[in-house]
């Protein structure tokens, strides 16, 4: 079981920050825990409704673990929550959602502000999520160029950051689809040994893991094994 959990942290980071290296040693594994993107539950402004509404909608991932690269929008009148613009701009691009009033949080505030009037800084040093290049918003753009010097990575509008997530689209959601069917893999050995048995049908990977953590099936599960069982479920038949 430590050797399952040592592959499902490294697959994690894989899928988390699509990045060239990430994940390629233990000690990357340990830097997981301390991601710059996490914030504690207490401290995240969580604006979707229902059971799973600490997930990603569109990948399922925990939000307060990603949330300074949350964004949200109005989808058909309901407020749905993405751990990346990468989520966003496939819900939006892939699935023909049609998002609006796209918010995003503030680095700085830890608060959501209008994405049309963010400055972003695109490519930093700082880890991205599901993505090849990080994007972080702010408010100010003060604050947008400071963290540029800083870490690195161009400054530009909403327009242009969701450009590039738009580009890196495909290329990027090949690359996370292989990593989650590995952890799905995984989810389900881990399902088999671990949690009593449900019939139950999932639509995605947000719900199943709602399902998981409100009925206790799998006892106290969280982090990657939550992630691995919930993908399992989510694209089980």
């Amino acid at each position: 079981m430590k050797k399952i959990m040592v592959v499902l942290l490294v697959l994690s980071s894989l899928v988390y920050a699509v990045d060239k290296g990430a994940g390629s040693n233990t000690a990357q594994v340990k830097k997981q825990k301390k991601m710059f993107q996490s914030v504690p539950m207490k401290k995240a402004t969580i604006l979707q409704k229902g059971k799973a509404k600490m997930f990603c909608p569109t990948c399922g991932m925990t939000l307060p673990m990603f949330y300074k690269t949350n964004h949200a929008a109005n989808h058909n009148g309901k407020i749905e929550q993405y751990c990346s613009i990468h989520c966003l701009a496939e819900e939006n691009i892939k699935n023909g959602a049609n998002l609006k009033d796209i918010k995003v949080v503030d680095v700085t505030s830890l608060k959501f502000i209008d994405a049309k009037k963010a400055t972003y800084v695109v490519g930093s040093s700082k880890k991205g999520t599901m993505s090849m290049k990080s994007k972080y918003a702010f408010a100010k753009k003060s604050d947008a160029k400071k963290f540029a010097k800083e870490f690195g990575g161009k400054v530009m509008g909403f327009k242009g950051a969701y450009k590039v997530a738009s580009k890196g689209l495909e290329k990027e959601m090949k690359m996370v689809a292989k990593k989650q069917a590995k952890m799905a893999k995984m989810g389900k050995k881990m399902y088999n040994k671990m949690c009593k048995k449900t019939d139950l049908k999932f639509n995605s990977t947000a719900e199943a893991k709602a399902f998981v953590k409100s009925s206790k099936i799998c006892g106290d599960m969280k982090g990657p094994k939550l992630q691995a069982v919930g993908i399992y479920l989510g694209r089980r038949k």
